[in-house]
């Protein structure tokens, strides 16, 4: 490594703005190391055909989002990735490790752009790319005509905003990391609309014994990285990934306890069960595994055999 650091990231302006995020206080910190950016292009950046949504729940590990930049990292092409939290399989590439997580985490929750969920009329078309988006706004309002779309954030919108749509849905980091206001929006509440697990939270990857893992090793946020290991935790015991309707979301309580609130949804949106938990922040392992295991109590192993099987 010497006193050079590469990082590695998508493309996209929005993974542009997360390295920028992480980097600026980890440049201050060590400043006689310099930082260099290298883009690796994934297999869902080059793929903009849109997937059917069995094609999509069928694919559990989200390495569409991630499989390159760990062979890079893994080939010595670059020395850290950042990694959008959310993207990322619960394990990771052998011979690799995830640092403390980088706080502040954005704002995790889910935007409707384009409308209000209670302006949206009968029948109305509403477009997103992920099952668990699917299935939970079907649970609210299962008129809805829900279409699924890919691209960046900013196509994405421009999706609501010019037509054909009604409406999309789309992360609240996202759109605050790239400087997206919609005029028309509504902000989901994360008790009825939990988000993915790990969203709003930036994954710093590195070479397990590196150089830079050394360098980095006391980075991040603790009390971030207790609330999206909870997360994770649960999504594994799960074996769900990214594209399963699975949501989450751990937050430290004023009671200094960590809480996890998730739910299973149908992709039709006509079953769900939830479950909440608390725990102490040094457990969040423990705490994901438990909150898993009540889900699975209700029920979310049939819901979840039935969107594998397509």
């Amino acid at each position: 490594m010497g006193d050079v650091v590469r990082i590695g990231s998508r493309a996209s302006r929005l993974a542009r703005a997360q390295v920028a995020e992480w980097l600026a206080p980890i440049a201050e910190r060590f400043p006689g190391v310099a930082f260099r950016r290298e883009t690796i292009l994934e297999g869902g950046d080059r793929d903009r055909v849109t997937p059917t949504l069995a094609e999509v729940a069928r694919t559990a590990g989200g390495s569409a989002f991630s499989s390159n930049q760990e062979a890079a990292l893994l080939d010595g092409a670059v020395d850290v990735v950042v990694h959008s939290l959310k993207d990322l399989p619960t394990s990771v590439a052998p011979g690799t490790l995830l640092l403390t997580t980088p706080g502040p985490r954005e704002d995790v929750r889910d935007v409707l752009c384009g409308s209000t969920l209670a302006g949206l009329r009968p029948g109305a078309r509403v477009g997103t790319g992920a099952p668990r988006r699917v299935a939970q706004l079907l649970a609210l309002r299962p008129d809805l005509r829900v279409e699924p779309i890919r691209g960046n954030v900013p196509g994405r919108l421009a999706k609501a905003t010019r037509g054909p749509l009604d409406a999309v849905v789309l992360a609240a980091a996202g759109l605050s990391r790239l400087g997206l206001t919609p005029e028309v929006h509504e902000v989901l509440d994360p008790l009825a609309f939990p988000p993915s697990p790990g969203q709003g939270a930036l994954g710093i990857q590195v070479r397990t014994g590196s150089p830079a893992a050394e360098l980095l090793a006391r980075t991040g946020d603790p009390e971030v990285d207790a609330c999206v290991r909870a997360e994770r935790a649960l999504l594994a015991e799960l074996h769900g990934g990214c594209s399963v309707p699975v949501g989450a979301w751990g937050r430290i309580g004023d009671d200094g306890l960590l809480h996890l609130s998730a739910a299973v949804t149908s992709l039709t949106g006509e079953r769900q069960v939830t479950a909440v938990g608390a725990g102490p922040v040094d457990g969040p392992e423990k705490l994901g595994a438990a909150v898993a295991a009540e889900l699975l109590d209700q029920g979310a192993t049939a819901i979840l055999a039935e969107i594998r099987r397509g």
